[in-house]
């Protein structure tokens, strides 16, 4: 991973998130104080592709629900992470992984405030009669000074939910749904930083 969060780095050097992304961020109150607790890990699962490219928009004309993802990266001490990389994978709201180039994958690395965005669809259920997954987001993150966290994303008044043996709800996004304009889905992810030096 270090190989790989290197080579990210120095592919993004000089380049700037999105502008508009972040110069009309508001405050997300409706997200969760911080607490100290990390964020639970989960399994990474059999579809990860590693070197994702760099972007915050991963649908790439499929066809779906939009889904916006957005929130934090804080230490323990609630403090932002900057630099941290998050890696962000899915299926496609019919439960299809692509496993052969990067739809609905994408990585950013977040901002001074530990802010990251992502927009995406809303990924489907999938599995057969005797095993099914309900709806979740795949999510690495790599802080600057913190080990990998590898973790999933699942999200509420799913009727899988509670059939899943993955499911956590700790890992429930917190969703906000306005009138004419795509649902977003909001989380914090709380890792433990080391000190530095």
């Amino acid at each position: 991973m270090l190989k790989f969060r290197r080579k990210i780095l120095q592919a993004g050097a000089g380049l700037v998130l999105a502008g508009p992304m972040l110069g009309q961020r508001r405050a997300i109150a409706q997200t969760p104080e911080c607490v100290d607790n990390p964020t639970p890990r989960q399994i990474e699962g059999p579809y990860y592709t590693p070197q994702t490219p760099r972007r915050s928009n991963l649908i790439d004309g499929l066809p779906g629900e939009i889904l916006v993802l957005e929130g934090r990266v804080l230490s323990t001490a609630c403090q932002p992470v900057a630099g941290a990389i998050v890696d962000l994978w899915s299926c496609d709201a019919q439960g299809v992984y692509d496993n052969t180039g990067f739809k609905l994958r994408g990585h950013q690395i977040t901002n001074a405030l530990g802010w990251y965005r992502f927009e995406t669809l809303m990924p489907g259920a999938y599995g057969n009669s005797s095993f099914r997954r309900t709806p979740h987001l795949h999510v690495k993150i790599q802080p600057p000074a913190s080990s990998l966290l590898t973790t999933q994303l699942y999200f509420p008044d799913q009727a899988l939910n509670q059939r899943d043996g993955f499911f956590n709800p700790a890992l429930l996004v917190k969703i906000e749904q306005k009138a004419k304009q795509p649902k977003r889905a909001l989380f914090d992810f709380v890792v433990p930083v080391q000190a530095r030096g």
